[in-house]
């Protein structure tokens, strides 16, 4: 994502049935990361419905949203998480294999899922993009509310 996103218009969450599942590890990054995600979409206004479910990690994100996708219908659902090197390559194995399988559970599913996994090198650069002047959080609720309001216009088409 961009340093410089454009400014995207309000779009009434009003219709919308949305499902977050944010990851319980690095919890202070990702608890700020998803109050932001909330505030966002709120400022929009208030989803018909705005579901939270908690996992261990960012790599039980697919299967916790398959999970719900396969009992439940949304508009649109976020995967939240942060993931940060540490003494070995483990967190490219995490990032890539959860992002390819929410990439998966897109066509499975026909559901927008917007990967909110966050992948950093360093703590620093994590806060930055969290609590810092690189507001991922923000530019997630948005792509979500974007991605809702365009499954709600082509799924009502006929």
């Amino acid at each position: 994502m961009s340093l410089n996103p454009s400014p995207l218009p309000l779009i009434d969450p009003s219709n919308f049935k949305i499902g977050i599942v944010a990851s319980l590890f690095n919890p202070n990054l990702v608890n700020s990361l998803l109050a932001r995600v909330q505030e966002v979409i709120h400022e929009n206004g208030t989803p018909q419905e705005l579901l939270l479910e908690r996992v261990p990690g960012s790599n039980e994100l697919p299967a916790a949203i398959n999970l719900l996708l396969e009992k439940k219908s949304f508009t649109c659902v976020i995967g939240l998480g942060v993931v940060i090197k540490g003494s070995t390559s483990h967190h490219h194995l995490v990032a890539e294999s959860a992002g390819n399988a929410l990439q998966s559970l897109v066509i499975k599913h026909n559901t927008p899922i917007i990967n909110g996994i966050l992948v950093t090198d360093d703590l620093k650069s994590a806060e930055d993009r969290v609590t810092g002047s690189i507001d991922r959080g923000k530019e997630f609720a948005q792509a979500a509310l974007h991605m809702a309001k365009f499954k709600e216009k082509w799924t009502t088409i006929s």
